[in-house]
């Protein structure tokens, strides 16, 4: 059985040959598959707005949503590291509001640690929430929360200009204490130079190899949509298999070959015909 990674084993990855791996998860079912799997962390995202809530983006997602799902994560999965998305709307009012949100999704999850998005504007409140005890995973590039101001789910830091503003960002979130970033949505050469300017280890999503961690969605690597984003590579079809396997259940249930004598109770009752 694997050992649950702490926050001080997880920054020491910095720069060494290992590439720590996180798949996002949203229920106990399929943590628990996680959890017997090789992959180290867990990421309950609210990409689970439009995973498993139908939204057609992250907006919506509410904290209450995020702290039913990470507990039930967190259940099924013990010797994973889980960490919880805070919501849109849930840090960026102030920073007290940041704080005490953070304390809930954090008290009555049960995660290891939190996540937010946004680079140097939001290291005050990472500063706050590190202070109030919390480790925190920092996460900039291509934003989800923010896509409407970025014109919809675009690359981003593609000029110069724009390269060093992520770079900033990522040395702004680094000194307010984070204790890793997640890159999203860069040019793998933006990636690897973060990457080598920062001491916090860096995990990528379509940002290239030369991240010191990987994450994906799950059903998107799992092949359970059929449209996937650029940077994803499906490790399997579960979109066939799934519509597959149910199509024969009606085929069967139709043909009455299922129950089978295997998969029914096959009991004698003595007398059944004298049933009025």
């Amino acid at each position: 059985m694997k050992k649950k990674i702490t926050v001080p084993e997880i920054r020491a990855l910095k720069g060494g040959s290992k590439v720590a791996t996180m798949i996002t998860c949203y229920d106990y079912t399929n943590a628990k598959l996680v959890d017997e799997s090789d992959i180290d962390m867990i990421l309950v995202g609210d990409s689970l707005g439009m995973t498993m809530l139908g939204y057609h983006g992250t907006v919506g997602v509410t904290l209450d949503d995020m702290i039913y799902h990470a507990k039930h994560v967190v259940k099924g999965a013990p010797n994973t590291f889980v960490i919880g998305d805070m919501p849109f709307g849930t840090y960026n009012v102030s920073i007290e509001e940041a704080v005490r949100n953070a304390n809930k999704l954090f008290m009555e999850s049960g995660c290891d640690c939190i996540k937010l998005e946004g680079g140097s504007d939001m290291a005050p409140v990472i500063k706050a929430i590190v202070k109030a005890g919390i480790p925190v995973c920092a996460h900039i590039g291509l934003t989800p929360q923010s896509a409407a101001m970025m014109g919809g789910f675009k690359v981003q830091g593609k000029s110069l200009e724009a390269a060093q503003e992520l770079l900033d960002s990522a040395r702004a979130v680094e000194e307010a204490g984070a204790f890793m970033v997640v890159l999203e949505g860069i040019p793998k050469m933006l990636a690897d130079v973060i990457t080598e300017k920062l001491s916090i280890p860096t995990m990528g999503i379509g940002a290239g190899a030369g991240c010191d961690m990987q994450v994906l969605v799950a059903q998107d690597m799992l092949g359970m949509n059929e449209w996937v984003p650029k940077f994803v590579k499906k490790y399997a079809d579960l979109h066939k298999i799934i519509i597959d396997a149910y199509n024969q259940y009606v085929k069967e249930s139709n043909e009455r070959t299922f129950p089978d004598h295997d998969t029914q109770y096959n009991a004698v009752i003595e007398g059944i015909e004298n049933l009025k």
